[in-house]
């Protein structure tokens, strides 16, 4: 056992890091769970703190909670249908491009938007979509139709929440396929043109085929954010016209916890979210491996 770990001591020193914050940030904080069984108030221990059971689960029955629910299967549902094969269908045009220098503009202008936080694509957003001056609604007052006012509507928010998601994260999420492709034996492009086969069968026979290990360990990955949508893209866009459709399970746990006080039911939510995700990852992780052989483990 300790000739082992001398043996790999350096792996073992350059995963230490990891394996730090992993327990600093994931393990040990998980000692807060039980605020969602006590009347944890700001000024108090949580260790001090009366023990109330399962009253802090009362959301339950509160309508707003279902609304919040509905709003967020909707749009995560969405994003998952439009956003999931988005970067497969990115990377697979991006590998038929045949000039490098094409390839990697393209694959750079694609990245770029990774890189934006998501304060400053809603405010690109907002510039465009405004009724004071957006771009977008110059277009249409100058064709003859009237502004929309895109930033406060029950129904442009879902797909503007989509579209924004694809434009910021496909082109980064293509990386991960672009590598699988690399790996796939060019010899066996070779045979298929000997056989008369032309791009669409060389894809669909070839390339799929070689990235579908890829495409169902991101599709287990993929499955917890059915639950949570990402504030960090939400929270930015949602006003009081559109909080209607808006308000999702993580800006609801937010405004319980910080701006209500309400920290036990904050934090009941947010147990609830977290073992629906790990149900859902681990049957993702199952149906898979009986599928295609292929899992997280």
């Amino acid at each position: 056992m300790y000739a082992k770990f001398y043996k790999y001591r350096w792996q073992y020193l350059m995963i230490l890091p990891g394996v730090v914050l992993l327990l600093l940030f994931s393990y040990i904080p998980m000692a807060g769970i039980q605020v969602a069984f006590r009347d944890f108030q700001i000024g108090s221990s949580i260790w001090n703190s009366p023990w109330v059971g399962l009253d802090n689960f009362s959301f339950f029955q509160d309508p707003q909670f279902l609304t919040v629910v509905k709003n967020t299967l909707y749009i995560s549902v969405l994003k998952f249908v439009f956003g999931f094969p988005a970067p497969i269908l990115l990377a697979l045009l991006i590998n038929e491009v045949t000039r490098p220098v094409f390839k990697r503009f393209v694959q750079s202008v694609s990245y770029l938007p990774h890189f934006f936080s998501w304060i400053v694509v809603a405010y690109i957003l907002q510039s465009f979509l405004t009724l004071d001056g957006g771009l977008v609604n110059q277009l249409i007052t100058k064709t003859g139709g009237e502004p929309v006012f895109f930033l406060g509507s029950t129904e442009w928010f879902r797909p503007m929440v989509v579209f924004s998601g694809l434009w910021k994260e496909t082109g980064w999420n293509t990386i991960l396929y672009l590598a699988a492709i690399t790996t796939i034996d060019p010899q066996l492009y070779e045979s298929a043109k000997v056989e008369g086969a032309g791009k669409l069968a060389q894809i669909r026979h070839i390339t799929i085929p070689g990235i579908l290990p890829t495409i169902s360990i991101v599709l287990i990955l993929s499955i917890p954010s059915l639950i949570t949508v990402g504030m960090d893209q939400i929270y930015p866009l949602m006003n009081s016209a559109n909080q209607e459709v808006a308000d999702v399970l993580d800006t609801y746990i937010l405004r319980s916890g910080l701006q209500q006080g309400y920290f036990g039911m904050a934090t009941a939510v947010g147990l609830i979210s977290s073992l629906i995700s790990l149900v859902l990852v681990v049957s993702t992780n199952q149906l898979s491996r009986k599928i295609n052989g292929e899992g997280l483990w």
